[in-house]
């Protein structure tokens, strides 16, 4: 199997509509976009369709900032998607900000990491399966959205704590008055930090009997999209996510993958794989693109890639290049030279 279904992008149903509500027409986009007018009543496009779109948005909104407000404050729950509406009328900010996390893969390409730590929450965005990030105004209201699913559903002016961009080039005193904190240009990563005592709030928007309408059909969706995905794609780009100081086990990624240690095995046996080659290769892979790196030392690279022991590091380095970690990467930054 491979990963071209996760190049169908669903777009929502309300976007048209609340574009128009801006004083713009589909018809506009699809043009600014370079794209055929079918664009606007096929509701599945390609990425590289659904990164055009938003870029055209932003091109036409003239303003970024206002652009992300006014899109992510604007979009009624009328209009909002079972995914979001599953977010929208869960138990508290917490429950709402896991069903965001684990239905977003319904419609790639953004994915979404909850870290929780002392008295922060943390959202990273990050890209599935394309190596072009998505433009700054689909950031940007992807995570004005995160904050706004929280607002709308208690019912309370929530605020963030910190924003962080790769790249944005709109009013960001604009969006700073809109999230209520700093932000952030030139981050490595997108991340939206929130305060950890406001997810514990209630949400005045929870249905149960809609959630249990809801929740089992989406978890149907999901797991027959997953199944139609290429299982070693998936484990390996969580292994990457996860390796930080630890060593990612089976029972961890299963679980994030909606799935018993028994059936992953069995799908990575299926696709010519087992989970102990899989991390070797992750290890491998993520420590030649550290140490390309030259602002990463060498036992800051053994960390990130999940050994607490330098020497251990050494020694599985070796055995991958036949030299270590420090000539490798004396000879490759020669190369590039």
């Amino acid at each position: 199997m491979t990963l071209q279904t996760t190049n169908r992008i669903k777009m929502p149903l309300g976007f048209w509509d609340s574009i128009r509500q801006l004083g713009l027409t589909a018809q506009d986009v699809a043009r600014k976009a370079r794209l055929p007018l079918t664009i606007i009543t096929e509701p599945v496009v390609t990425t590289i369709q659904y990164f055009a779109i938003w870029q055209a948005y932003s091109e036409l909104i003239d303003d970024t900032a206002q652009g992300i407000i006014k899109l992510a404050t604007g979009f009624e729950t009328a209009h909002y998607p079972p995914a979001v509406l599953a977010a929208y009328h869960a138990r508290d900010y917490r429950d709402a900000l896991k069903r965001m996390t684990r239905y977003k893969q319904l419609c790639p390409p953004e994915s979404l990491h909850i870290i929780e730590k002392s008295e922060d929450c943390t959202i990273e965005l990050d890209w599935l399966n394309t190596e072009q990030p998505g433009p700054p105004i689909l950031t940007g209201i992807t995570l004005a959205f995160l904050l706004e699913l929280g607002r709308k559903g208690t019912g309370q002016s929530l605020t963030a704590k910190f924003v962080e961009f790769p790249h944005f080039t709109g009013d960001v005193q604009t969006l700073e008055a809109y999230f209520e904190c700093p932000i952030q240009i030139g981050a490595k990563c997108s991340k939206l930090t929130l305060h950890r005592e406001d997810l514990d709030r209630p949400f005045v928007s929870y249905n149960a009997e809609l959630l249990e309408i809801l929740t089992p059909v989406l978890d149907q969706s999901l797991n027959a999209q997953q199944y139609n995905r290429s299982i070693t794609h998936m484990v390996k780009w969580i292994m990457k996510r996860s390796l930080s100081g630890g060593r990612p086990d089976i029972h961890t990624i299963a679980s994030e993958l909606g799935m018993s240690e028994r059936t992953l095995q069995r799908r990575l046996t299926e696709e010519g794989s087992n989970f102990k080659h899989l991390l070797t290769q992750v290890r491998h892979e993520q420590a030649r693109e550290y140490l390309s790196d030259p602002s990463l030392d060498i036992k800051e690279v053994a960390f990130l890639i999940g050994y607490e022991d330098q020497n251990s590091f050494y020694r599985a380095f070796r055995a991958w290049e036949g030299d270590t970690p420090s000539k490798w990467r004396t000879e490759h930054s020669e190369e590039t030279r």
